[in-house]
């Protein structure tokens, strides 16, 4: 957060530092216990600032989530892009977790605390899953070329639900994270993703 001087609550970026502010606070808190008093404190402005943006803390849980999974979706685009066609899926979905652990806050909030929220929350989070799906389902296509629409499909919800499984193993630290250490985890993630991709080049 800025350590600037009191500005004009209209300004555009004060938006942004109140989706910022409220993230970190979701990230470390359960979003039942945060208040709009809280966020606002933690943004450096009043109650009232953050309410000339947003009718309620909700709604700021809301556009943090809308925000990550925009940058989600064109991060993995950007990468299925750069994908070289024939070429194993593992280095760009490693690279996807990496951008993850980059985001740690942002990707907390979305996969783990704002679960079961709001009906809005959960339904940003699908249709945020439905886009990464179909990149996936490109990703598939770029590494092979010769599979069918329908394995294609089946390939890229084993990686979206092994992406949503590493982040959230990610984000929490939990047993198996802290076990391997973060650059065997991101490692490993890759040769799964690899075996999903093509269970037969994998043996």
């Amino acid at each position: 957060m800025t350590t600037s001087g009191a500005r004009a609550a209209h300004r555009p970026s004060r938006k942004q530092w109140v989706i910022e502010a409220a993230t970190e606070l979701f990230a470390t808190q359960s979003p039942d216990e945060v208040t709009v008093a809280d966020i606002a404190a933690r943004a450096e402005m009043t109650s009232a600032a953050v309410y000339y943006h947003f009718s309620s803390k909700d709604k700021v849980l809301v556009e943090g989530m809308r925000v990550f999974a925009t940058a989600l979706r064109e991060e993995l685009h950007a990468l299925t892009e750069a994908h070289t066609p024939g070429s194993p899926v593992g280095p760009t979905v490693t690279a996807l977790v990496a951008w993850l652990g980059e985001h740690r806050s942002a990707a907390t909030v979305f996969f783990t605390s704002s679960a079961g929220m709001s009906q809005e929350a959960e339904a940003l989070r699908h249709e945020s899953r439905t886009q990464l799906l179909e990149e996936l389902v490109r990703l598939t296509r770029k590494a092979r070329e010769s599979v069918s629409d329908a394995e294609a499909a089946v390939i890229a919800l084993g990686l979206l639900s092994l992406l949503e499984t590493s982040a959230i193993s990610q984000v929490r630290g939990d047993d198996v994270y802290r076990s391997l250490g973060h650059r065997s985890f991101v490692r490993e993630v890759g040769r799964l993703a690899e075996r999903i991709a093509d269970p037969a080049a994998a043996e």
